[in-house]
């Protein structure tokens, strides 16, 4: 997977899935910071929107392999 650019003002929500499956691999698994290339903060940030999405139904947990 590629780095995805560090932007300063990226923030994530719960609601757009579509960027949020972009930061999740073919386990479920949420991409690790060296894969994201995010800082610690926008990492934090992004597991506690995939959580909230998994929680609502809106992300699986796991995938259907």
């Amino acid at each position: 997977m590629k780095k995805f650019k560090s932007d300063p003002n990226l923030y994530f929500d719960y609601r757009d899935v579509k960027t949020l499956q972009r930061y999740i691999d073919t386990y479920g698994r949420i991409e690790p910071m060296s894969k994201t290339g995010l800082s610690a903060k926008q990492q934090r940030q992004l597991a506690v929107a995939i959580k909230r999405a998994r929680y609502l139904a809106l992300l699986p947990f796991v995938s259907n392999n």
